[in-house]
């Protein structure tokens, strides 16, 4: 006969072990997630039209399960109100080039690109000698107005904490008709596959499963409000100001409209105007 002490340890045990397995079943589960991300973080170009590869920037907890649920989405909760202003009047311009534009840029020089949003102004400092054709590409495209009255169409709140713009349809399928090649992969501030809050960052098509797809960046990047664990594969070629900071993250703390961790920010995030200023 079992006794009542090796009853209550039998049953203990048995929630012991049921406790193991959704552990195990939860950091197989983010295994997987954080596969998909290295594979899918960017964009897939298709001639000169960019679409998205297979839900990017979805399903993407590429830190540890405790720390994924230590950091719940914003969004999760009731949805937070509008912190920006009403769009600027205009339109996107329809614009597409055959190739990459000509150099242009001093690269000894400092270059900053503000995006003026209805959220307020984010300054980015350019890294222009580590990253030349990524900033000779968006100053030549900002001078056209290329990113005038664009979306920022996607924002992440878990696993990685990033704001994704650059695409003039604000769908995720907008490019530039070119691509640029990667660049600045070993960047200093890149340690331990993360890309810290502050970071620019370009998109591009590169699976790290096939390792196909390098050198295929257009005009989409995103901006990290939160330290965020990646791979380097992903041009870092901008380093955000403390007051555009401070603009990134009342974007990132209204959420967005999924609830999951991704999805189109709840702030109306446009960017009125985009410019590239020399120092």
């Amino acid at each position: 006969m079992v006794s009542q002490e090796q009853r209550r340890r039998q049953l203990a045990r048995e929630k012991f072990l049921r406790q193991q397995e959704r552990r195990r079943s939860t950091r197989r589960k983010a295994r997987a997630r954080n596969a998909v991300i290295a594979s899918v973080l960017g964009v897939i170009l298709v001639g000169s039209v960019v679409s998205y590869a297979t839900g990017v920037f979805k399903n993407d907890d590429s830190k540890d399960t405790a720390a994924a649920e230590a950091t719940p989405s914003a969004s999760a909760a009731s949805k937070a109100p509008d912190p920006c202003e009403k769009a600027a009047a205009g339109k996107v311009k329809s614009l597409s080039y055959k190739k990459e534009p000509a150099m242009t840029i001093d690269t000894s020089a400092k270059y900053t690109m503000t995006l003026h949003t209805t959220c307020g102004d984010i300054d980015i400092a350019l890294k222009a000698a580590a990253a030349p054709h990524t900033v000779n590409s968006f100053n030549f495209l900002l001078n056209k107005g290329y990113l005038d009255h664009t979306k920022c169409h996607r924002l992440t709140t878990m696993g990685i904490y990033v704001l994704q713009c650059g695409d003039p349809q604000g769908t995720g399928m907008g490019g530039p008709g070119y691509t640029i090649p990667d660049e600045n992969l070993k960047d200093k501030s890149l340690k331990g596959n993360v890309y810290p809050a502050g970071t620019v960052a370009m998109a591009n098509q590169y699976n790290s499963s096939t390792k196909e797809g390098r050198d295929t960046g257009g005009s989409q990047f995103f901006l990290v409000y939160q330290d965020s664990q990646l791979p380097p594969d992903y041009t870092p070629f901008g380093t955000i100001s403390d007051s555009g900071m401070k603009v990134l993250k009342k974007i990132a703390a209204a959420g967005e409209n999924t609830g999951q961790g991704d999805g189109t920010p709840n702030a109306t995030v446009v960017i009125n105007k985009a410019t590239v200023s020399k120092s």
